[in-house]
């Protein structure tokens, strides 16, 4: 990379060569969270889970990265090194931890061992993504940052595509067989899981020793010359020991109360109130997590009346409560878009192997090809989402980013809505249309958006935090998917894409009313580098 800083003291602009190498490595990440997104529901079903039973075990993902984005992003700010960098060093370590997870998951022998590697596979990816993200702002001015996104869009999607054939390519190219004994894993998922390992491994690598970053020093240079650009930085004034005692307080009464309720619910006089609904304890779950926030609220709120701030955790949810107003918008966006998706990863494929296989036993042939071409379909799917990327790059600096996020969603939604219209399996690629431009949008657009709205210094735990509103809604996804699901729809898994269509629809919505102040900083920053 060009560390040479231009006349104005602006961020220089990187060549397509320099963008394509930074980007390089979500390749591989991709690769790693596909094969886990499009697999690990079957290899659960395959050791003995009842479908009622995914969302839950599926809560090892969320959780680890609520826990883990923002711990990386607060000590990759934090970090530098003269011969490693910043973000690098991250990068490399979840590589490798992520690589080893992948090569033992489709080895598991049992339900409860499958569940534990998941919590150790989704925590080592997240090491490794929650940098990069941080890393386009770092590297990029501002007037590239949605080109290098879109990029990074790029290369999930193709990564993606890369991980959902590789099953099916098996099976039908090569000649390995996707059946086998009843609680044994197929071959064809053993080779998947491998490969990707191994993929995921050399592509970070590739970026690892193929780009440089910044200094502290030039960053912090960057910073003071892009101070004078409109931007929408403002946040909420932070909260007061009392503020954060009151409202922990409370949030921990909402759970202790939630929980009561479920327990009731489930109780001999409770049941017989409510008659057919069944409340499943995947609830409790949610009411720990209800007071789970409150607890954290207050140990901040006694650290913070001691006058303990010089700690990691006290950043992080000094960060979190104080917000720019941009980010906070984002954060409706982001909640209803990955609502939806988790709906898509948790039940698209016991949805499509009952709805258009007609198959629920694990062990056939018809269920093993349904999960099968359901994984084609994702490689569909995010081949459409990287061309639809590259279009994203070609219009990055001429387009309203939130009304074209809003027109991606609204797509996604009638893709999602036509996974119950269409029958014929041959025909499953149509839907796949709407949802992979929606998909390429979700993980490059707000990313863009909020680039532009956070200081230099906090890009990395600010990325961290923003993952909340990505992995609260998959909490609240992995404790309700089920009970809705169970209680609408009578245990037909299909149906959970209404519940994605119409959270796509409200996402769409509130992205109208996010304020992206970006283009005018952009181009201010731009007049002032060509001054």
């Amino acid at each position: 990379m060009n560390a040479t800083m231009t006349q104005a003291g602006h961020k220089p602009a990187l060549n397509a060569a320099q963008i394509w190498n930074m980007s390089f490595g979500f390749l591989g990440i991709q690769i790693g969270f596909e094969l886990q997104n499009g697999n690990v529901s079957r290899i659960f079903q395959t050791l003995g889970a009842d479908v009622g039973e995914l969302a839950i075990l599926w809560i090892a993902a969320p959780m680890t990265g609520l826990i883990v984005q923002p711990i990386i992003g607060h000590l990759s700010d934090k970090t530098w090194s003269e011969r490693f960098g910043r973000r690098r060093p991250f990068f490399l370590i979840g590589a490798l931890l992520a690589s080893l997870a992948l090569f033992v998951m489709p080895n598991a022998p049992a339900l409860w061992i499958a569940a534990g590697l998941l919590w150790v596979m989704d925590a080592s990816l997240n090491i490794t993504m929650e940098p990069f993200r941080a890393f386009v702002g770092d590297n990029l001015p501002d007037r590239q940052r949605t080109m290098g996104y879109a990029m990074q869009s790029f290369f999930i999607g193709t990564g993606a595509v890369i991980a959902g054939a590789l099953p099916w390519v098996m099976t039908n190219w090569m000649g390995l067989s996707n059946v086998a004994p009843e609680g044994q894993i197929p071959e064809t998922v053993h080779w998947s899981f491998y490969i990707g390992g191994a993929a995921l491994l050399a592509a970070v690598a590739w970026t690892v020793f193929t780009t440089k970053e910044y200094s502290p020093e030039q960053l912090a240079s960057f910073e003071a010359a892009r101070a004078d650009t409109p931007r929408d930085t403002a946040g909420a004034a932070a909260r007061t020991a009392a503020q954060f005692t009151r409202g922990g307080t409370l949030w921990v009464i909402a759970g202790a109360i939630l929980a009561a309720l479920v327990a009731f619910a489930r109780s001999e006089n409770g049941a017989a109130m409510l008659g057919t609904i069944e409340i499943a304890k995947d609830i409790y779950v949610l009411a720990a997590l209800v007071a789970g926030f409150g607890v954290v609220q207050l140990v901040a709120g006694a650290l913070r009346g001691q006058g303990r701030e010089e700690s990691g955790f006290m950043e992080v949810v000094t960060d979190l409560f104080a917000m720019p107003r941009t980010m906070r918008q984002l954060a409706v966006v982001q909640f209803f878009s990955w609502f939806g998706m988790f709906a898509l990863w948790i039940y698209g494929t016991p949805g499509v192997t009952e709805y258009h296989f007609g198959a629920t036993d694990t062990v056939s042939a018809a269920y093993q090809d349904g999960a099968d071409w359901w994984s084609l379909m994702g490689s569909v799917r995010n081949g459409l989402a990287a061309a639809a990327a590259l279009g994203f790059v070609l219009v990055a600096a001429k387009i309203d980013r939130c009304r074209l996020h809003a027109f991606n969603l609204i797509a996604g939604s009638a893709g999602f809505a036509a996974m119950l219209l269409i029958r014929d399996p041959a025909l499953l690629w149509i839907p796949q249309i709407g949802i992979g431009i929606a998909w390429a949008s979700i993980v490059s657009m707000p990313y863009a958006i909020l680039a532009g709205c956070v200081p230099q210094e906090k890009m990395g735990i600010y990325m961290g935090v923003f993952n909340i509103f990505i992995v609260v809604p998959q909490l609240l996804a992995a404790t309700l998917l089920g009970f809705l699901v169970t209680n609408l729809f009578g245990g037909e898994a299909i149906y959970a894409m209404v519940i994605a269509a119409v959270s796509f629809v409200l996402a769409a919505v509130a992205t109208l009313f996010v304020t992206d102040g970006e283009g005018a900083g952009a181009g201010a920053a731009l007049q002032a580098e060509q001054a």
